[in-house]
Order: C-alpha cells, then structure tokens, then sequence
C-alpha cells in the first residue's frame, strides 16, 4: 500500500458472428481429417463500449457456452490447461512432446521437453514446463458444471425443450457453406443455454459452429426466463474466482504465469520488482519484467469471459486504476531517481536493480515514461536533503528487462529543473518542480554585445603566445597542445561563436592525441562532437574528466554563452595543468 511522507485496451469479447469474425486455425491432429476454421475468441468483434461487450443469456447463449468448450476437442473443457500464447485447451489435448533441439540455457530436465502449439496464429514451440493446470479457469469450470447441472437434474421432466439446429459458420452467416452436408438437428432439454451446453458435453457441437433455435412447450417465454436465471447464477458464481490475489479486484487483463496461477498483468509487474516467486505456490515465474503483452500475451478464455460478463465492471476498474496511476505521485510532480548528473539533450544509460527503483520505473513506463534524476550529496549538511536539488528530466527511450527484474534503460534527458517539495512514495522520493529555463535569444545577443562592448581589446582566437613566455610555448608545442593561449579572464571577451569554435577544436586535438577520456566508446554514446553552441556544453560535460561538482555548475545557468564558458574554463584550466605537469616532469 502507497503511503505518502512530506518532507519529515482490453481485448473485447468475440463476435459470434462467423463471416466477419477473425479465425485462428488449430493444426491438425492425427485421426482428425482436416483443419477447421475456428473463431478467436480474445480478439474478434471488438466492441467501442462495455455495453457492447456484455453477453445476453438469450441471444448470446452459443457465445456463452463457447467461452468453455475446448478448441481442439470441441467438448467442455477438462483439467483446462493455458499455453503461453495465452490459449486454453483441455490437458489430454496437448500435442505429444519431444526432446527440444539446442537449448543450452537453462537447460532444466523440465525443459528439456516441448511442442509446437496447435495453433497456426502462435506456431512457436513451447516447453512441457511452461504448461500447467490454469487454476482460475479450472475453478471456474467447476462452479459453472455445478451450477448447469443443477438445473439439469431439475428439468429431467422437462415442461418445455429446446429444438437445436447446428450449421457451420458460413451458414448461420447466411452464406452458402462448402461442406455437402445436412445440418443437424436435436431436441434437448431446457433452454437455449442448458441445450447448448449439453449438446458441447456430448462432442456433437464443433467450436467454430453456429446454431438455431426453436422453443417447443414454453409458454410466457418460460425459456428465455430460465436462460436469464441460469446466466444470472453462473455470473455470481463465477464472480468469486475471479479476483486478483494480489490486488483483491477484478482481474485487469489477466496473465496466467507458467505455474498456473493468474494475476493482473500490473500485479505480476509489482511482484516481479521484488521477488520472481509466485506469491501463492512459491514456484519461480518464468515472465519477463515487462512482459510485453505481444511476448506475454494475456489469458484469453478469461479474458473474454470477464468482458462477456463483466464489461461494465472492467470499465470502472480500468478508471480507478487510471486514477490511481495519476495519484501514483501522491500529489507531486515527478518521482525522482537519486544517482547521477544527466544533461538536456543527452543519452544516459541506466542499470536498474533496487526494487524501488524497479516499481518507480514501472510506474514511469505505464504513464508518461519520464521521471527526474539528480545527483546524491556525499556528505548532506543536517536538516538538508540527501540529493542536490538541480536535476534533469529524462525521458525512456527504450528498456530491456532481464528474467531477474532488472532492467536496462536507455533514458535521453529533456529539461532542467529545482526541486521545490518532495516526500516519499514506496521508498522512493517524489517531488514538485520547477522549470529552469534559459534566456530567449534576444538576451543572449545582448549579454554578449554587452560583455564584449566592455572589453577595449576583443580577444581574438588566433595563435598568440600570451605572458608564457618562450619556455612556455616550447613546452606546449612538445606537450602537442594548442598554440592558442587563453586566460580565464580572456573568456569574457571572446565571442559566442569562437568560444564555440575553441571548444571543438580542443576536442578535435584531444582526438588527434587519443586521449584516454574520449574514446570510441564515448563517441558511439554521445556522438560525434557538436558545433552547436546549445549543444555543446552538454555532450562537452559528459566526456570531459572534470569533477561532478564542476558539471554540476552547467545545470543552474540560465545562457548557452554562460555554459560556454564554463566549458572553455575547463579546457584553459587543464591545458594549464598539462604544461605544469610537463615543466616539472620533462
């Protein structure tokens, strides 16, 4: 639970619906004959509402009944077991494993075994391993088999029935099937659900058929009242599996983990920030950090039941956790990571592995994807914060989790800021911000007019061997340094342009020396050197060996002209320091 100290898209429902609906294709089995065109049922007839999405028990009876019949089988779901692909099928109607070729890593005797999936949409190999009893939808089969047979023995003496007409997909679309062969017609028991449901218990009811009705004996839609009763008592029946053992709400786009059980896809994220054990039966969760709904996909079967059933309910559950992502801050700007110095404009690269930092990440990654970093003070004053108060924006570009719950962020920073309040949020630190913004450029043209005006003698960048004498310029010239001189002093007089222009060139002769600090590596980070004189501070201050405390400096000015000449300050400052070191050591 978030606590707050100050300072101290759902997949819908498929369509039943067969010419528009979008088929996936199980591979044939031996003994099977051909393949058959079946509907998916977590992605077909995506509804634009919830409304549009909930089942009604008399129209939506054969809809009703598919979201437990197996696929490949056709009966009732048995011992339902979830691939990875996030497709449920009966246990006995796993394909037959086989030894895995090449598998080096992790190379566990449990997964030394796999299969190709039977499905031609997902067509890739899973582990034996990875295929366990799906405990939610097994508990759920059992309460709805409960609850229909119950009405089932209530009706053996049936005062009505139901007359049950199967055709395939294209003929209940009113398109003329390719199949010769007569429909089937049966008169069950009940109503519409009880007779489809029996008819799927039975086999005689394919996964991708349609059927027809006709009442025979009811009187006052008696039918359609025990349809809308037995739909009303499997909803509350199921209800109670149902909910997140995590968050203890509704399922949110429902994952089931290679153990089995299921969680909320935002759940199994928090879990795998601190632990990569399911919290239930202790078993190792074989998921990713970020499991990409496209690597990861969801638990199709439920979730099309809790949108058939529930979709209102989704709706208001995805708004409260909406809300809660908005709160997530606790009513501060950004959350705020404590580690280095970034620069505007600039990559930087990040090693994520505290599980706080992990959940903060998250957070950034579900929201906006961007988050503050400052540098840590090495020895706070008392009563002051343990982080420098100047930071950067950054924004995530790209991250890569690995299976332990670190992650990898390449993050490029995007605007300055002081921090003005911060609190804490599940161990991690919060705050509200304040732009720091540079000078428009009109003011920077006339801070330069202004500081060059003052100067009687503009300081021009050409070779000039300045008060070091002859010694000193022999020294430099061994030192293969620049023949340009420059005094701290100088810098106020030089024009934006050429402290541009001397700062690239120092770079471009520290690359000429293969200096130990600009190295290949370096460059493929932050790039070839820019002329840009908004640029060049920056990348400057990334590569260059000067203190953080200095670096640190950039981040409070307010010109590019200003920042200019720290930078330069620093190339005067070190060349100063080689030709010292060169006199004393020749």
């Amino acid at each position: 639970m978030s606590s707050i100290q100050p300072n101290a898209s759902q997949p819908g429902l498929s369509s039943s619906t067969p010419p528009n609906d979008e088929t996936i294709l199980p591979k044939s089995r031996s003994g099977e004959g051909d393949n058959i065109a079946v509907p998916n049922p977590a992605r077909i007839g995506r509804s634009e509402t919830p409304a549009d999405s909930l089942l009604d028990a008399v129209t939506d009876a054969r809809r009703i009944i598919r979201l437990i019949q197996c696929q490949i089988c056709h009966k009732i779901l048995q011992d339902p077991t979830t691939l990875p692909c996030g497709y449920s099928i009966c246990k006995t109607c796993l394909p037959e494993t086989r030894p895995r070729a090449n598998i080096s890593w992790p190379a566990t005797a449990s997964r030394l075994q796999g299969f190709d999936c039977p499905f031609t949409d997902c067509g890739k190999e899973h582990a034996a391993a990875d295929c366990a009893l799906d405990v939610t939808l097994n508990k759920v089969l059992g309460v709805v088999k409960t609850a229909i047979a119950s009405y089932q023995s209530a009706i053996e003496v049936p005062e009505y029935s139901t007359h049950i007409t199967v055709c395939d997909q294209w003929g209940a679309g009113g398109i003329p099937s390719l199949e010769e062969k007569q429909p089937e017609s049966r008169v069950l028991n009940g109503g519409r659900i009880l007779a489809t449901y029996t008819l799927a218990e039975l086999g005689k009811l394919e996964y991708s058929s349609e059927v027809s009705y006709l009442s025979v004996g009811a009187k006052d839609n008696e039918d359609n009242k025990l349809d809308a009763e037995i739909f009303l008592n499997l909803k509350e029946s199921v209800k109670t599996e149902v909910d997140c053992q995590v968050c203890y709400a509704l399922f949110l786009d429902p994952m089931t983990t290679t153990c089995g059980h299921t969680y909320c896809r935002t759940c199994i994220y928090r879990i795998l920030d601190h632990s990569d054990l399911c919290p239930i039966c202790r078993r190792a969760i074989s998921i990713q950090a970020q499991a990409d709904p496209r690597t990861a996909p969801s638990n199709r079967r439920l979730v099309s039941m809790i949108m058939g059933f529930w979709a209102d309910l989704v709706a208001l559950r995805l708004q409260a956790y909406r809300l809660e992502q908005q709160a997530n801050h606790g009513g501060f700007d950004v959350p705020i990571f404590v580690c280095t110095l970034s620069f505007p404009s600039m990559p930087l690269f990040l090693h994520v592995f505290e599980p706080r930092y992990r959940l903060m990440i998250r957070r950034a990654v579900d929201g906006d994807r961007t988050f503050g970093m400052v540098l840590g003070r090495s020895a706070p004053e008392p009563n002051e914060p343990d982080f420098m108060k100047l930071g950067v924006l950054l924004r995530i570009v790209n991250i890569e989790f690995f299976p332990d719950g670190r992650s990898l962020l390449e993050t490029v920073g995007v605007s300055r800021f002081t921090i003005t309040r911060h609190g804490f949020l599940d161990g991690y630190i919060v705050a509200n911000i304040e732009k720091v913004d540079d000078i428009n450029l009109a003011e920077e043209e006339t801070i330069e007019a202004s500081e060059l005006g003052r100067e009687n003698d503009v300081v021009v960048l050409e070779a000039r061997d300045s008060t070091l004498g002859s010694a000193g310029a022999e020294s430099l010239s061994i030192a293969q340094s620049s023949p340009i001189a420059v005094l701290p002093d100088d810098l106020d007089a030089i024009s934006t342009r050429e402290l541009v222009n001397f700062g690239v060139d120092f770079v471009r002769r520290m690359q000429a020396e293969s200096v130990r600090w600009l190295t290949a590596r370096m460059m493929a980070i932050y790039g070839e050197c820019p002329d840009d004189p908004a640029t060049f501070p920056w990348w400057f201050a990334c590569v260059f060996p000067v203190s953080d405390a200095e670096k640190y400096r950039l981040l409070g000015t307010s010109s590019v002209r200003e920042r200019l000449k720290i930078s330069c300050r620093w190339i005067v400052e070190w060349e100063a320091n080689r030709v010292s070191t060169y006199q004393a050591f020749p």
